[in-house]
This record gives structure tokens, C-alpha cells and sequence, in this order.
């Protein structure tokens, strides 16, 4: 596979101060989302039935268009109803865990009732804490390894800021475009965790742990690093256009959180990590 010629970025023309820029607004729009979130709703971003409780019914609908699925459950609190991999497959969620009405009226309407999947909200709550000391247990260990790794602050720094970035900007455009937090999910942002640590100690190894001056170090890391992950964006949006044209649940909001992550690992990893990495080199102490 050929590699992307990134060997004239034109970083000498911009200080560390122009490079931070960019990443910094981004990041600090992305928690102004989360902070507006939390103060309508209560949590950052939208929770999942895993986190909160409810019953997801699948349907066969044999005939019947989306709008007449709809329509027979209108009288009743649905969170939503979409269709899933055939034509006549569709997916109910609610947030009751009584789903004698909602049986009763799809066998009323010729409905097949294919599986009922339900989570009390005792057990929504016990996963929502567990999800949420797996994140923080990986990014705090994350961070350990890090340091140890590298036993200097600013390229430590450098790491951990970029991870942290390639998390919140995520979580934030899934506000926008209304993916909820479920376990699917949390298994995206820790995988994005992996991929920002892989590609930040990829660039500090370079640069700080080889020969060659910063630009060609910088130059040489980006080379594998962002063949690597463009390939990955790659990857993540044909799974996700699939997916989506398949009509397969939870698969498509996997690979579009992965696309978010991975783009902002991209510029965290080479405008906010390199301008760390060039200040600790030249002006830092050491």
C-alpha cells in the first residue's frame, strides 16, 4: 500500500502558539456541547437502554411501510421504531418494561414478534456506573503507562491531552447526530483510546528516541501514522455505509464514532502533540 506524501507540511511557517489553535477551540467547542447537554438533560450525552432501562421489541411487519409500523403504535410511548436488516424487520424501543400492549396490538396489526429484549432500570444503572469506571480505569491506566514510558512531563502531556481530546470530540458529535451511549458505544471511545496512544507514542518515539532532526523525525512518523489511520477512517466508513444500507443496529454508530475519533486523532496527533513535542525540544526545560 503506498504511503501519503506528508513531507511538506509546512510547519516551520507557523508557530506552536498557530498550531494549538485549531485543537484547542475544537475541544473547547466540544465540551461547551457537553456542558449545554448536561444542563437540558442531565448527562453529557444521551443515554442508551443498557444505561437507562426499557425494552427493545423486533418486529416482522410483512407489508406494512414504516409509517403504518408507526401509526399502530401510536398510542403508546415508543423512544423509537426503525427499520433493520429486511425490508419488513423493525426494531421497537420503549422505555416500559410491560410489553403486553405493545405485543397485543402488533398481533391485532398481522405483526410477527420476532424477540423481546428488556432491561430493568436497576440493572440500566448498574451498567452505567460499570461503563463508566471501565472508561476511567482505562484512561487513568492509559496515562500511567505513558508516563512511565516516557518519565518526562511534556511528552507525557502530549499523550494524555490528545487521548482525552480524541474522547470529548466524539462524545460531542454524538449530541449532534444523536447517537445514544450504550455499550456498543463505550467499546468505540475505548478502542479510539487505543488508536490515540498508538499514533502519539508512535510520533514521540520518533522524535524523541531517534536520530534526525524534529521536521524529518516528525516526517517519518507521519508517513506510517497517518497512512495508518486514514486507512482506518477508511475501513470504519465502508462498515458504516453498510451497515447503514443493511439496516444492522448498533454496528453503523459504532463505525461513525470510530470515523470521529480517528479524524480527531489526526489533528490532535499532528498540530496539538507536535507543537507540545517542538516547544518541550527547543524552549522547554527538560
Amino acid at each position: 500500500m503506498g504511503r501519503i506524501d506528508v513531507e511538506k507540511m509546512p510547519y516551520q511557517e507557523y508557530t506552536n502558539r498557530q498550531l494549538l489553535l485549531i485543537p484547542l477551540v475544537v475541544l473547547g467547542v466540544a465540551l461547551l456541547i457537553l456542558v449545554g447537554a448536561y444542563f437540558l438533560t442531565g448527562t453529557p450525552v444521551e443515554l442508551g437502554m443498557e444505561f437507562t432501562g426499557g425494552t427493545e421489541i423486533r418486529l416482522d411487519a410483512q407489508g406494512a411501510s414504516g409509517d403504518e409500523v408507526r401509526a399502530t403504535f401510536s398510542s403508546l410511548e415508543t423512544e423509537s421504531i426503525q427499520g433493520v436488516g429486511s425490508d419488513s424487520s423493525y426494531l421497537l424501543s420503549t422505555q416500559e418494561t410491560d410489553t403486553n400492549q405493545f405485543e397485543q396490538l402488533a398481533e391485532d396489526a398481522g405483526y410477527e414478534v420476532q424477540s423481546v429484549e428488556s432491561t430493568s432500570a436497576s440493572f440500566g444503572s448498574d451498567s452505567q456506573r460499570e461503563a463508566l469506571i471501565g472508561m476511567v480505569a482505562a484512561f487513568v491506566g492509559m496515562s500511567l503507562l505513558v508516563a512511565l514510558a516516557f518519565r518526562t512531563f511534556i511528552p507525557s502531556l502530549a499523550v494524555v491531552a490528545s487521548a482525552f481530546s480524541d474522547i470529548v470530540i466524539p462524545v460531542a458529535l454524538m449530541n449532534l447526530f444523536g447517537i445514544e451511549l450504550g455499550l456498543g458505544a463505550v467499546a468505540a471511545l475505548l478502542m479510539i483510546i487505543g488508536y490515540s496512544v498508538d499514533s502519539d507514542i508512535l510520533l514521540n518515539n520518533h522524535i524523541l528516541r531517534r536520530h534526525g532532526s524534529f521536521y524529518e523525525s516528525t516526517y517519518r512518523a507521519m508517513r506510517t501514522g497517518v497512512s495508518m489511520t486514514l486507512t482506518s477512517i477508511a475501513a470504519m466508513t465502508t462498515m458504516f455505509v453498510v451497515a447503514t444500507l443493511l439496516g444492522i443496529p448498533l454496528l453503523d454508530s459504532i463505525a461513525l464514532i470510530l470515523v470521529f475519533g480517528l479524524t480527531a486523532d489526526l489533528m490532535n496527533t499532528y498540530l496539538l502533540n507536535v507543537s507540545l513535542l517542538r516547544w518541550y525540544k527547543y524552549e522547554g526545560v527538560k
